[in-house]
């Protein structure tokens, strides 16, 4: 799958398994989200363009680079997604920001959307999805859908845990897309939770379990 990348470094390692244990305090939980999000950030944006520009420096002239005219805009799925967001606007601060509200139905396991608020020029910026989980890849899935529809053309999803069902049937509904993920767990259960995973990360992280 070559729009997949799975995030090979010992830090993201590190700080996924201190996520999962279930002695991890919701203060913890949510810090660690964040700074798993920021080491993620790092690697998602490995291909932003870069302009070559003059700059004085104390003792000179330079020339060094920065980034060339890139607008960017962060879309978290509420309610777990926003525990990625504090990581990702504290690496790019300038990136725009857009809600997509999605509540997985408990009995068919399907999406349902309460909420879309998105920035008037989405259509025109390179957008990142953030969740936490990418499970049976629904709420993923329906969350490219409505930017798409939207008139995004330049997407990327964030995920911390993936499964292989979720990456099926997210690659298979969107091939277009690039996923980030941190680590690909064994599977689904009956529940549709991730095993081993989390538990319920947006529980987890606002401390409601």
């Amino acid at each position: 799958m070559s729009n997949v990348k799975v995030m090979d470094h010992p830090l993201i390692k590190h700080k996924i398994s201190l996520l999962r244990d279930c002695n991890t305090s919701s203060k913890e939980f949510r810090e660690l989200v964040s700074e798993i999000a920021m080491l993620m950030c790092y690697e998602a944006t490995r291909d932003l363009p870069l302009k070559e520009v003059e700059i004085e420096t104390p003792i000179g002239t330079a020339r060094s680079e920065i980034l060339n005219n890139v607008k960017m805009a962060f879309v978290p799925i509420m309610r777990a997604g926003m525990g990625m967001l504090d990581g990702m606007i504290e690496m790019i601060p300038a990136a725009k920001i857009g809600h997509i509200g999605m509540y997985r139905d408990p009995e068919t396991l399907n999406p349902e959307q309460y909420y879309c608020k998105l920035p008037s020029d989405i259509s025109r910026r390179e957008v990142y999805v953030l969740d936490p989980m990418l499970a049976t890849g629904g709420s993923a899935i329906g969350a490219i859908d409505i930017l798409k529809k939207a008139g995004c053309t330049n997407i990327k999803q964030l995920c911390i845990i993936a499964c292989p069902e979720g990456i099926e049937a997210f690659t298979t509904a969107h091939p277009d897309v690039q996923l980030f993920v941190g680590v690909i767990d064994k599977g689904l259960n009956e529940e549709g939770y991730i095993v081993p995973g989390l538990g319920d990360c947006g529980d987890r992280i606002y401390g409601t379990k």
